[in-house]
């Protein structure tokens, strides 16, 4: 019974279908005649075509074509002939255009999205399929289209296509020139020879054709299509879109790279949509709200747990947008071609770093500036791809490599205008400036730090020139020897050892004796280095050991990472083990740079600035100390250089630090309590209250803290066997 009733469900079905049980042309060619049929016979021009046979037989046609590859093998089957030769391809174009029946377009989208995403064989370089699929490309992004789904979804179908045959990428482009070599394409040969259809001639090689213009024509169609999608409010439209782009773009070939970047429009509508977007961010955004704005993933936008996990503030859809189509960039540019990559990151450059950001950044409104500095902040924390953050250091720094010297205050604006910012009257400018180097210095490029300090170290002419030994090393224990025995008989240094020696409160290495600091071994010179910046603040100064967990141990374990982290970023750059030796290089004036003397400066002023400004400025330094560069490392690390005349370090800064300090809380009653009371609230166990000095004893906390991480620091970078 059951046997019975699976016959009779069958014949039913095959009735119902009217599908021949052997012949499939004929039923091919019976699905094809019906649809043509409907427009002879059918008056009633305003039926919708889903009320009609026309989608299912367009389904059953596409059955027969799948199921014939199959059965067929390699030889191209009856009913793929027919569809070739009879143009169906071009007809069904037709129809869609003229959307008749309505919604027609949709119908004919489909199929032809099915088409190429179903069969196998290569057809997208035949003429009688490329040439209706450019038809239907140029129907495509057209305004106020109603069929935005089934055009990125055929779109999807045909990049995928030539994802896989990358040779036909030049048919879908429209990119042809009669007048140049043709050659053969390899997949025709796919085609039956005895009853092959019309082939196309096959285009110029994208190399050659980039390179036999000097006034190359711009490519129409399906990236400008595209790109118009992406901006569509439908997401599941500017999903498809954007993995369409990515697959041409991902293309490996470097003549495909050559054809993209030279012969379309591709870097510059993608250039000038980033530059869209940012413009549409409003300008009145708080700029804590920029900084606590997480790093962005394009696909992410896309998911349904984005609304949740994206940050909320007035603006915030507009940020993310941004900054998600600014990660696509980099994806687009890492997976392209490196020629590809290359001209996008120019075209960004040109079109959005140097047209819109540096007039934000060289205006003379500060809440302009404010904001571009927080979102160029943010972004250069999103660039990832090296060829955009070449880009980008090559704008805002620059690419000279020699000594700066102190007259050159415009060789690059932008340079000099945003490390002028760091020092700006504005505390929330300076603050958001430093941190826009801060991300600097956290990203994989030599350049940075090259133009920014050693340039201005490579010479270290910051050292008194003639101090040094023959030998480096012996150079090294003569300088260390030296300021040992001037710091002994130094009377300010006398005190302060003896006030505020090393105490055992902070667990670190014994202070060494005199004897040993005129004789020292490897475990002195560690024990010297560390505790000169530990015993820099005076005993009445310090509080961190009055409450627990405050200690200079504390500080070790985050400078470790922080180490292992510069360590890594900086593995390939191929800077020397040890320093240079200088014995016979002639005297020169040393100048430490715009930069470092911008630092310099502001933690001069430590004692009278802001708490917030005081932590980013402490927090760029300890950076640039940890870079395991031997140059930084000495100038930033190493009390006891004998410094040439003029020069000063950071160590000799803070001295002069130290100096106005003790003066100045002398005059101010039950200091250390005071300090207490304050560090309490910055650790959030009191409530804040106004107390008098409060600037002055923050900023007294904050040098506390920052000569305890320079000390962790110098502790950390030590070679293993002396620790």
């Amino acid at each position: 019974m059951d046997m019975f009733n699976k016959v009779t469900a069958f014949l039913q079905q095959a009735l119902e279908t009217r599908e021949p049980s052997i012949n499939l042309q004929d039923s091919f060619v019976d699905h094809w005649k019906a649809i043509t049929n409907y427009y002879i016979e059918t008056s009633d021009e305003s039926r919708p075509v889903k009320h009609t046979d026309i989608p299912w037989r367009l389904r059953q046609m596409l059955d027969i074509l799948v199921y014939e590859e199959k059965q067929q093998g390699e030889e191209t089957g009856p009913c793929m002939e027919y569809l070739l030769q009879h143009k169906i391809l071009e007809t069904l174009c037709t129809l869609g255009k003229a959307q008749y029946p309505p919604g027609m377009s949709q119908q004919v989208m489909l199929f032809f999205s099915k088409v190429l995403s179903q069969i196998m064989k290569p057809v997208l370089h035949l003429i009688n399929v490329y040439r209706p699929v450019q038809k239907l490309i140029h129907l495509c992004g057209l305004p106020d289209s109603q069929t935005e789904k089934e055009e990125s979804q055929f779109l999807l179908a045909v990049c995928t296509r030539v994802k896989k045959d990358p040779y036909v990428l030049n048919y879908i482009l429209e990119i042809t020139k009669d007048s140049q070599k043709r050659s053969s394409s390899p997949s025709d040969e796919a085609v039956e020879k005895g009853s092959s259809p019309e082939r196309a001639p096959s285009p110029p090689s994208p190399s050659a054709s980039s390179a036999s213009s000097s006034s190359p024509q711009e490519a129409i169609g399906i990236i400008p299509v595209l790109i118009h999608l992406g901006k569509s409010e439908k997401s599941h439209v500017v999903l498809r879109s954007m993995e369409s782009l990515l697959l041409l773009v991902s293309l490996p070939q470097e003549d495909t790279g050559h054809l993209l970047a030279e012969r379309t429009p591709l870097c510059h509508l993608l250039a000038q949509r980033l530059t869209e977007l940012y413009c549409l961010i409003p300008s009145s955004l708080d700029p804590a709200d920029i900084h606590s704005y997480s790093s962005a993933q394009w696909r992410t936008q896309f998911t349904q747990d984005s609304a949740v996990e994206s940050p909320s503030f007035p603006g915030s859809e507009n940020v993310h947008r941004f900054f998600c189509f600014l990660d696509y960039c980099n994806e687009l540019i890492k997976e392209a071609p490196r020629v590809l990559g290359v001209e996008l990151a120019r075209a960004i450059h040109l079109q959005w770093l140097k047209g819109v950001i540096q007039p934000h950044l060289l205006q003379m409104s500060e809440v302009g500036i404010l904001v571009h500095t927080a979102l160029l902040s943010c972004s250069v924390r999103h660039i990832r791809s090296p060829a955009l953050l070449e880009e980008l250091v090559q704008f805002l720094l620059g690419n000279d490599t020699l000594c700066e010297q102190q007259q050159d205050t415009h060789t690059h604006i932008l340079r000099y205008r945003l490390i002028e910012h760091c020092n700006h009257i504005s505390d929330e400018i300076s603050i958001t400036t430093l941190r826009l180097f801060e991300e600097l210095l956290q990203k994989p490029s030599r350049s940075i730090l090259t133009n920014l300090v050693l340039r201005n170290l490579e010479k270290r002419s910051y050292r008194l020139s003639g101090s040094g030994a023959a030998d480096e090393r012996h150079a090294v224990e003569s300088d260390v020897l030296e300021e040992s025995e001037e710091l002994e008989e130094d009377p300010f240094f006398t005190d302060m050892y003896e006030d505020s020696g090393f105490s055992g409160q902070e667990p670190l290495l014994s202070l060494p004796s005199a004897r040993e600091r005129r004789n020292p071994s490897a475990h002195t010179q560690v024990a010297d280095l560390v505790n000169s910046f530990l015993c820099l603040v005076p005993q009445e100064a310090k509080t961190s050991h009055l409450v627990q967990g405050a200690g200079y141990d504390t500080y070790v374990h985050d400078a470790h990472k922080l180490l292992n982290d510069c360590s890594a970023l900086s593995h390939d750059w191929n800077w020397p083990d040890s320093a240079k030796n200088t014995e016979n290089n002639p005297a020169t004036e040393f100048y430490e740079g715009h930069f470092l003397q911008t630092l310099f400066d502001r933690i001069a002023r430590i004692l009278e600035q802001p708490y917030e400004l005081n932590l980013q400025v402490t927090s760029v330094l300890s950076r640039l100390a940890v870079f395991p560069h031997p140059h930084l490392h000495e100038y930033l690390l190493d009390p006891y250089i004998s410094l040439s005349p003029g020069a000063r370090s950071l160590f000799s800064t803070l001295v002069r630090v130290i100096g106005e300090l003790m003066q100045r809380i002398q005059h101010i009653h039950n200091v250390t309590d005071r300090l207490m009371m304050i560090r309490r609230q910055l650790m959030g166990l009191e409530e804040e209250t106004v107390v008098d000095h409060m600037t002055l004893l923050r900023g007294v906390i904050v040098l506390e803290e920052f000569c305890k991480e320079l000390a962790a620091i110098a502790f950390v970078k030590l070679p293993i066997e002396e620790q």
